[in-house]
């Protein structure tokens, strides 16, 4: 070949390689990422599978079909930790047999699974997990299983071994003539919601397994699994007398990626069914904020040193609003002498300290002042809380990048807060605040509806009586809920607590318009690391009395130790200011009578605890041990994770001295809550946060007073939980 036509190639096929290239980016397969089951949580169709989803995804889907209507929430809290809670209406039975109780409610299950990651997968290894669903439930699916999953090009395979309602086929081991399920228990302790262990790994047991196949076409997705489950002893069949017969053991299904947000989904199950279903879903650790904010400003020292006192009443003036507007120190207060400028004020915009630190000291250098340090002490509710310390110097060297990596935190040190020290030159007349925020309560899964809410607005205002005194109330305005449905008038599970809680239709439904607190409170910091608050009035929307807390909180620590005890008396919900005065009452509609609380002490003793182990990072236990308001007493665990972007997930349970009998449904109190920062949703940025929660049940056990301050999220600037920065969260 002529050497002119060999150049002319080469030129031709460097020419198309960046074409090549792109066409070889654009076929290549998609990124396998783990799908839901129909059950909630990482899985096949009705198996489960041994993969974990990324940590932080955060999964809410509805599942469909003739017997079951399946709403589920799934959570991967840890790497190696995957959550879900489920509810589950049976779409052939009626939660109750009396009709004036519950009406035409389905029958509805509430379930709580976790998967517990054992074997990342490597090279040789599948990814390997062991699981219980329904550990906390009725006993209507649970079951155990270990699975592990490989995948090999765009195939990701899975074998299983489930007991109980996962292998209830018995290919593996079991006794069906002993029973549908082997002779699995399949009963509950009590009242439900109790976790059963003596039955795990019993019955039948099965072999399950499957495939997901990922085709080249992003969005769409195969699924094939051989299930463990021959459906013989579930409810519909075994109370229902409803057909659900399988004629294959071979589930089919395909899912649809609805870009990265959610997918929807439909199987062909048993041989016999349709099933549809739906998720949406985001990532709690990936969730970033896009703030419109004022730019920080730029260093500018002035040239020529000054005094304090060379500074005009309009330049401090000035400077205050500066603080306030761009650096997020609420209405300082600014003290100075000659070696230091002390300002005194709240940190209300930015959980990144050192944003907050950067943007005030170069505030405070560009004013020229000729002094050694800056002090910045964060206050909360009027009380120091912590002091970071800037030297002007090492400021100075920082800000002028005079070495590589330069940071405000460089210069800062953070201890307990002195008092201010110096001349005062600024200070704000505000002594009063309003305040406006929606409210939503919710419960799930009750007898009289599957879901109880109300929303509305709660307007507060309050004035400070110097730094220590507070007169503080809010109004609450129901602007729309279903509790006209709550029918809790006389417990129809036997109990005969104190209705504590469960009067709460009265309180909403009943008045749309209603003081919610006005109350007299007293707050001090005793010492370096001891804080105190006592309270007195109306507390919340169904208790009014006294109180008081103390807290030990050293700084940046990260455990706490505090005491509450309130003395309390139920309000009485048909008068605005009005108690109960007899502890017997007579419901007329129901001509029976039930108790309520005309006095009684309730408090708690309780350990904050934040770890420090690598296996469970950025999570916050809170143990309270004590009284509470239907005077039964007990253990209150709370535990929380905060993921990268600040949202907080936590779940609770309180465990009393009070049987499941005693307590009624659900055996115990429990409840689950979202936390969310107001920056991650607004365009602002805020250390504000609003909070989802929801219960299972409305009951009266295990219950606490709802006080309007806790010391622990007063103080939560010595070690930041709630208002802790995120990690790479803004834009």
């Amino acid at each position: 070949m002529h050497p002119a036509v060999k150049t002319s190639l080469s030129a031709i096929t460097l020419a198309m390689l960046p074409v090549l290239s792109t066409q070889a980016d654009e076929f290549s397969y998609p990124t396998f990422i783990p799908s839901q089951s129909d059950f909630g949580g990482v899985g096949l169709i009705q198996m489960p599978t041994g993969r974990s989803a990324k940590e932080g995804e955060f999964t809410v889907g509805a599942t469909y079909n003739d017997e079951y209507h399946h709403y589920t929430a799934s959570l991967q809290l840890l790497p190696w930790l995957e959550t879900t809670i489920r509810y589950t209406l049976v779409q052939d039975l009626l939660y109750s047999s009396d009709e004036s109780f519950s009406g035409d409610t389905k029958y509805t299950d509430k379930g709580i699974d976790f998967k517990i990651r054992l074997l990342k997968e490597s090279y040789w290894l599948p990814e390997t997990s062991f699981g219980v669903r329904d550990f906390g439930g009725t006993g209507l699916f649970d079951g155990e299983f270990i699975a592990a999953s490989k995948h090999i090009g765009p195939f990701d395979f899975t074998l299983g071994v489930g007991w109980g309602y996962i292998g209830n086929s018995g290919n593996l081991t079991g006794d069906k003539s002993l029973g549908n399920d082997c002779d699995r228990n399949t009963g509950y302790k009590g009242k439900g919601g109790t976790i059963d262990f003596e039955r795990w790994f019993t019955g039948c047991s099965a072999v399950f397994g499957g495939v997901e196949y990922q085709s080249p076409w992003a969005p769409l997705r195969l699924k094939l699994e051989y299930d463990g489950n021959d459906y013989a002893s579930d409810f519909p069949v075994t109370r229902g007398d409803v057909d659900m017969s399988q004629d294959s053991k071979f589930n089919y299904g395909v899912l649809y990626r609805l870009g990265s947000w959610g997918d929807a989904r439909i199987s062909y199950e048993r041989g016999t069914t349709w099933t549809l279903g739906f998720n949406l879903n985001t990532n709690f650790n990936e969730l970033k904020a896009i703030w419109h904010d004022d730019p920080a400003p730029n260093y500018q020292p002035s040239k020529d040193s000054k005094a304090a006192n060379d500074l005009s009443d309009s330049e401090w003036l000035q400077l205050a609003k500066d603080l306030h507007q761009i650096a997020g120190y609420e209405d300082p207060t600014i003290y100075a002498d000659e070696n230091t400028v002390t300002v005194v004020a709240p940190q209300t915009k930015y959980r990144d300290r050192s944003e907050a630190h950067q943007r005030a000291a170069t505030l405070l250098a560009n004013q020229g002042l000729a002094t050694e340090e800056y002090r910045l002490i964060e206050t909360s509710n009027h009380q120091l809380v912590t002091e970071t310390r800037i030297n002007r110097e090492q400021y100075d060297r920082a800000a002028n990048y005079e070495y590589f990596e330069a940071s405000v935190d460089d210069a800062t040190t953070v201890t307990n807060p002195d008092k201010p020290q110096g001349t005062l030159y600024a200070k704000s007349d505000k002594v009063w605040d309003v305040s406006i925020a929606p409210t939503l309560q919710q419960s799930i899964g009750g007898s009289e509806d599957f879901y109880m809410f109300n929303f509305g607005i709660n307007a507060g205002a309050n004035y400070w009586f110097g730094d220590h005194v507070e007169l503080g109330g809010s109004v609450y305005i129901n602007i729309y809920d279903n509790y006209d449905k709550f029918l809790y008038e006389v417990p129809p599970d036997g109990t005969d607590l104190k209705r504590v809680r469960t009067l709460v239709r009265q309180y909403i439904n009943d008045n749309p318009v209603r003081m919610d607190n006005l109350q007299l409170t007293w707050m001090d910091r005793l010492s370096d690391n001891w804080y105190s608050q006592a309270y007195g009035g109306y507390l919340e929307m169904m208790f009014g009395g006294v109180g008081g807390e103390v807290l030990y909180r050293p700084q940046g620590s990260n455990w706490a130790f505090g005491i509450d005890a309130n003395y309390v008396v139920q309000r009485d919900p048909d008068s605005q200011f009005g108690f109960f005065t007899e502890e017997e009452q007579f419901d007329p509609i129901t001509n029976r009578s039930y108790r309520v609380q005309t006095g009684a002490l309730t408090g708690h003793a309780t350990v904050y605890y934040q770890p420090q182990w690598q296996w469970l990072p950025n999570t916050l236990f809170k143990v309270s041990a004590g009284q509470y308001l239907t005077e039964d007493y007990g253990v209150t665990v709370d535990f929380s994770k905060q993921f990268d972007s600040g949202v907080i997930a936590g779940a609770f349970v309180a465990k009393t001295n009070l049987s499941a009998d005693e307590f009624g449904e659900g055996s115990f109190n429990k409840g689950f809550y979202i936390s969310i920062p107001f920056d991650v949703m607004t365009v602002k940025p805020s250390t504000n946060r609003a909070t989802i929660s929801w219960l299972p049940l409305s009951r009266d056990g295990g219950q606490m007073l709802n006080r309007k301050y806790s010391l622990y999220g007063v103080t939560d600037a010595r070690s930041p939980w709630y208002s802790r920065k995120a990690m790479d969260a803004k834009q």
